[in-house]
């Protein structure tokens, strides 16, 4: 189970992220990335979309439900199948989320890393020493971390998108895939304080596995920001790095114990 309290916490931490990137005007690193990631989400939300309906048919038409249903000419069974269907693609659209989602966390790991850092730079009033080989580890590390993720949350997406083909129980499959979602995003926000912290990432799992709500805020309003075309979609990424590394800065969080 997760804290309502933190989730709270979590979500309340994007309006000190606004706050803050106002008034250090940091807008330019939050447009530029912002624009990229638009441009690459919304071609790849048209592709899952034609794609995952080429699926539906072909499942349908393997079992013979197809057939079945047009001859059965029930309208009830067709409403049902139609929530079906429409279930099944968005468990698609959240799978695209998820692998998309590391593909652009990996890609972009060196500005969000940076992003964190100047964050906590300005609110700690210090400079953080610039290593190439801490920056080339890091980057390593966020690349384990996030295929860790990848392999965890494909598992539990798979096994919801075959649940999707149940109708009733397959409704609710959207929801959690969505709260899984969300817990893997707000997870990888935080983990770039942790890098800095030179936390193992035994350390980062642990912490996270005992505060699920801080990762779920994070991630419900990066999803909340979804529902807004274009300036969500540009806005999103970099206000979620922000706000993880706010919320994270006010636990006083302790240094690991790797060189």
């Amino acid at each position: 189970m997760f804290s309502l309290r933190e989730v709270l916490g979590a979500i309340q931490s994007y309006g000190a992220a606004h706050r803050f990137i106002s008034a250090h005007r940091l807008w330019k690193w939050i447009i530029i990335p912002g624009i990229i990631y638009c441009l690459m989400f919304v071609a790849g939300i048209v592709y899952v979309w034609e794609y995952s309906g080429v699926f539906i048919d072909y499942v349908l038409n393997l079992l013979t439900l197809k057939t079945w249903i047009e001859e059965l000419q029930n309208s009830f069974v067709n409403f049902l199948f139609l929530l079906v269907g429409l279930a099944v693609r968005m468990i698609f659209l959240i799978m695209y989320f998820s692998f998309f989602k590391y593909l652009f966390l990996i890609v972009g790991s060196p500005l969000f890393a940076y992003l964190s850092e100047k964050t906590e730079s300005i609110m700690q009033g210090k400079d953080f020493p610039f290593s190439a080989a801490q920056l080339l580890k890091d980057l390593v590390r966020g690349i384990r971390l996030s295929l860790r993720n990848l392999v965890y949350q494909t598992a539990l997406m798979l096994i919801l998108a075959i649940l999707a083909f149940v109708p009733i129980l397959g409704w609710l499959t959207p929801l959690i895939a969505m709260l899984i979602e969300c817990y893997y995003f707000g997870f990888s926000m935080m983990d770039y304080s942790f890098e800095r912290r030179r936390w193992p990432m035994r350390q980062s799992i642990a912490y996270i596995r005992h505060h699920k709500g801080m990762a779920m805020g994070n991630g419900i309003v990066f999803y909340l920001f979804l529902f807004i075309p274009v300036l969500g979609w540009l806005l999103a990424p970099c206000y979620a790095v922000i706000a993880a590394t706010i919320h994270l800065q006010q636990q006083r969080l302790p240094m690991g114990t790797e060189a």
